[in-house]
């Protein structure tokens, strides 16, 4: 009996060790996160960030490798809270076409952040690399963009297969993560976003129109097979050129 009663003093202790682990995690992220915002990556150093979240530099590195490491938590945090949001924004929305404006507004509201500008959109890129950097973006986000597409388009009368509607939603999570950067780089982020969703309301508007008025989608296997393909006639003529 007494063996029982020992394990059962010894679990909340781990308990409480693991709780404080995980708010040390935290704070170092949020500490970091602020700090990254208002000085960027280059001008934060180690030391401000654990004095900032009252831990040691042993604590930072039983978590984290480096600050490297530190900014990719933060990065994922920021991008994970802003898709949350995005979500919810898309979630509250049954009418496709009202789902797909919704989702637009909130992504444009989330990039004129201080920390979604600097974290994700100027130092991102630079910090993880292009390809990781994508990586994250598409983890984040590409799944809320692959839902609003699939919306629209069931919304309308064409029938896509899989392959498709994927190549829609890459090409929308493309002029999405494009307007994202250029409303962040924007000497006006506020005028600039509203230039931004002018632009795809006029897109999707047309798009309604196109589905409603009937008129047909061309056939991917069509354009293939059809001899008026870029590059069909220099190949026709042996020129290559």
């Amino acid at each position: 009996m007494t063996k029982p009663a020992r394990v059962q003093r010894l679990v909340p202790r781990a308990s409480r060790r693991q709780q404080y682990s995980a708010s040390t995690k935290r704070a170092l992220i949020d500490v970091a996160a602020t700090l990254f915002t208002e000085q960027g990556y280059a001008g934060t150093s180690l030391d401000e960030i654990v004095a900032g979240a009252r831990v040691t530099k042993g604590a930072l590195y039983h978590h984290f490798s480096g600050k490297q490491a530190l900014f990719e938590a933060v990065f994922e945090k920021v991008e994970s809270d802003s898709a949350k949001r995005i979500r919810k924004a898309v979630r509250d929305n049954k009418d496709p076409w009202e789902k797909a404006m919704s989702g637009l507004r909130s992504f444009l509201t989330v990039v004129q952040e201080p920390g979604y500008r600097r974290i994700v959109i100027q130092e991102g890129p630079a910090i993880l690399g292009y390809e990781r950097f994508r990586e994250q973006e598409e983890r984040s986000t590409f799944g809320i963009v692959r839902d609003i597409v699939s919306s629209v388009l069931s919304a309308s009368t064409y029938e896509l297969d899989d392959s498709m509607v994927e190549t829609f939603s890459r090409v929308f999570f493309g002029a999405m993560s494009a307007a994202g950067t250029a409303v962040s780089a924007a000497e006006d982020p506020k005028r600039a976003s509203a230039e931004v969703e002018t632009a795809i309301a006029f897109i999707l508007t047309g798009l309604q129109g196109l589905t409603e008025s009937g008129v047909r989608l061309p056939d991917p296997d069509e354009l293939v097979e059809s001899d008026e393909l870029p590059g069909s006639e220099e190949e026709a003529d042996g020129t290559g050129r």
